[in-house]
């Protein structure tokens, strides 16, 4: 097949999970279809970005990323029926640049990767095959509802307004793309299919329980991308109402083992870094040169409380495929087959994450169990292969 994907990021470099699920499917997809790629770039993205993509696609054409937040985008957005999310995505450019390629070379089918790129498209009669990581208007309410109260109308009205235009262009796709049962039963849709987010379970090798227990010191991980809200929201809340209590609890029962709380992710805001910055036992690391998995491998548990979001969350595969125990949400599973008490340990508020915590930092055979329950879970059902060949049913189906 020849396929146009058209996407609101360029996935190169793999800082988020998007760029990873994006760039891991194209690489395997592109062994056997002709793929080009058009997509938004963002400032912080090199030539070298762009030359990481040619590597496993025929073409790559880009188009600036417009700045979001700007009084223009505002104002827009307040004298218009389309959402803040919609206006920000709005673009000429990629508008023509999508018509030109359909004019100079013939494609089977379009696969969009995110519904608010779709109103970039020209009118076409091939099939579009839309991929949604995860419901954006039910992201932005999590959001909205946490938000003070006088800007709370404001927000709400803008998820009512994206509402409608994210279920406008599910109706309008030949084939509709969900990352888990649970996004696809909201979608309304009876013919929705589940490609899930996976991890490469090659580069992502198994530490055995064992060797986890062993020195003096051990790190309890907090990784993320801060440009997310959700990230931003849960490493605040591991700072101020889960580590304290942690600390207190095990080192009460355990004085001699140190501790450590490792937060790790590109451009960590300074409000973050001022809630840690008087102990010693948090450490911040926006630096870190490190492969994921290489860190993965050095901390002793995941912490992950998402209480803001959607979709799969990429850390919990990870963390899962690397041996890594984890505490999170039931909001952190979601669109997941993992159980609480087999796979990983789940709270809803501090003291749950604390006591979850020190459980798994005190007993092994825990620690052990859930360990290789959550490795064959991911070997099973979250491989990049197996999924790539998940969404490329979905494109055969389109054609038929």
């Amino acid at each position: 097949m020849r396929i146009l994907v058209v996407s609101s990021y360029l996935p190169y470099p793999l800082f988020s999970g998007g760029s990873i699920r994006l760039y891991s499917l194209l690489r395997l997809l592109s062994k056997k279809h002709k793929i080009t790629l058009i997509c938004e770039k963002r400032q912080f993205q090199t030539e070298e970005d762009i030359e990481e993509m040619r590597k496993i696609c025929d073409k790559v054409i880009t188009v600036e990323r417009r700045k979001q937040w700007s009084a223009k985008n505002i104002l827009k957005t307040g004298f218009s029926f389309n959402p803040f999310l919609i206006t920000g995505h709005q673009s000429r450019e990629m508008y023509e640049k999508i018509k030109e390629e359909l004019l100079r070379q013939k494609y089977d089918l379009i696969h969009v990767e995110t519904f608010y790129v779709m109103q970039n498209l020209p009118v076409v009669s091939i099939p579009v095959v839309l991929v949604e990581h995860n419901i954006e208007y039910l992201v932005y309410k999590r959001f909205a509802d946490k938000a003070p109260f006088f800007v709370r109308p404001i927000l709400l009205a803008d998820v009512l307004k994206l509402k409608r235009k994210e279920e406008f262009f599910w109706q309008r796709a030949a084939k509709l793309v969900a990352v888990s049962n649970i996004e696809k039963s909201i979608m309304r849709r009876e013919d929705v299919s589940v490609v899930p987010n996976g991890v490469d379970v090659g580069k992502f090798t198994f530490t055995e329980p064992g060797e986890k227990f062993e020195g003096d010191e051990k790190r309890v991980l907090f990784i993320g991308d801060f440009k997310w809200m959700q990230n931003r929201d849960a490493a605040a809340f591991i700072i101020r109402e889960v580590w304290p209590k942690i600390i207190t609890n095990y080192k009460s029962q355990i004085p001699n083992f140190k501790l450590k709380l490792w937060i790790v992710g590109k451009n960590i805001p300074e409000n973050i870094k001022e809630l840690g910055s008087a102990d010693e036992s948090i450490i911040f690391d926006s630096d870190n040169k490190e492969e994921t998995p290489a860190i993965f491998s050095k901390a002793f548990l995941l912490l992950a409380p998402i209480r803001i979001g959607g979709g799969t969350s990429y850390k919990i595969l990870e963390s899962m495929a690397s041996g890594t125990a984890i505490v999170t949400t039931i909001l952190g599973i979601e669109g997941l087959e993992a159980k609480d008490g087999i796979h990983v340990l789940t709270a809803d508020d501090a003291e749950g994450f604390s006591s979850a915590a020190v459980k798994l930092l005190e007993d092994k055979k825990l620690y052990k169990d859930l360990t290789k329950n959550a490795r064959k879970l991911v070997e099973d059902n979250y491989d990049w292969n197996t999924i790539a060949q998940k969404l490329e049913k979905v494109y055969k189906s389109a054609l038929s």
